[in-house]
């Protein structure tokens, strides 16, 4: 096969470990351009599978990224949260099954628990649990020993379920959801929103200081209805809200003169909304082209 052509089929596997290791569309964007630039230099006679070395080659590019930029989200401003992700896959889209592994994979609350691993546990992590990668095949690709490896993936897992927050994967129950959201706070429905939120439910900001966002987290039920209800008399010029899919759920996206503004996406577990997610930075919202 012609190895434009082969790296064509390869893509989305490459584009998914590396979102899934940085959390930012351009970081895995860049490292898939990167990975490309050397597959299609290096001779590639001694390749025997390309899948694997492909994705060997896209995990440590990402896992030399993911050390250079944790630096820089040191010093970002607010919280931290992922890049919203568009997982509407129209036609294709994943049965039930399917849709719980991706949405156990790149929800934003996985990615956010994912951000306290060592680079090398994410890397485990991504690989064995998002796409069922043989320890041994992970082994080769990181330059550890098989043993080494399954005590990562046990380290890794261990700690990313004693962290994730618990949330419901039913599309139907989780768009329910998000509607009502939607109805309650745009209609300055208090009584409703706080019907719809637990009682220790959490709103979380994003906007690394470039637009208007809490830079602390937000916390019980009564002070996140009413920071939603505060926010949403204020509209946007020319705003317009679509009900949307991302990161393996719906979300709300807010348009102001048709170009991203805002992103809510929620953490829904036991019929209510355990958290609510805002991501108004800019840098973040520029793969979100209004269709």
């Amino acid at each position: 096969m012609d190895p434009t052509a082969l790296f064509e089929e390869h893509r989305p596997v490459l584009a998914g470990v590396a979102y899934r290791m940085l959390g930012r569309v351009a970081d895995a964007e860049d490292v898939v351009q990167e990975a490309w630039l050397r597959w299609s230099a290096e001779d590639r006679e001694d390749v025997r599978s390309p899948r694997a070395y492909l994705v060997r080659v896209t995990t440590r590019l990402a896992i030399d990224r993911l050390r250079h930029v944790q630096s820089r989200r040191e010093a970002y401003v607010g919280p931290w949260l992922p890049e919203p992700y568009g997982t509407d896959f129209g036609e294709r889209a994943p049965d039930t099954a399917e849709r719980a592994v991706l949405a156990d994979s790149v929800s934003l609350a996985v990615l956010v628990v994912l951000e306290s691993l060592s680079p090398l546990e994410r890397a485990v992590f991504v690989l064995r649990e998002a796409f069922g990668f043989p320890y041994g095949e992970i082994a080769t690709a990181l330059d550890r020993s098989e043993a080494a490896v399954r005590q990562l993936a046990g380290r890794a897992r261990k700690h990313v379920e004693e962290r994730k927050p618990r949330y419901d994967v039913d599309p139907v129950e989780r768009r329910d959801l998000t509607e009502r959201f939607l109805a309650a706070a745009t209609g300055g429905d208090l009584g409703e929103l706080l019907s719809l939120l637990a009682p220790d439910a959490r709103l979380v900001g994003d906007s690394g200081g470039k637009s208007k966002a809490p830079l602390r987290i937000v916390e019980s039920a009564d002070k996140v209805a009413r920071f939603l209800l505060a926010v949403a008399v204020q509209p946007l010029p020319d705003m317009e809200i679509r009900l949307v899919e991302l990161n393996g759920g719906p979300a709300l996206l807010v348009l102001s003169g048709g170009a991203p503004d805002t992103v809510f996406q929620l953490d829904v577990a036991d019929g209510v909304i355990q958290c609510v997610y805002i991501v108004r930075n800019p840098d973040k919202l520029t793969t979100l082209v209004a269709g």
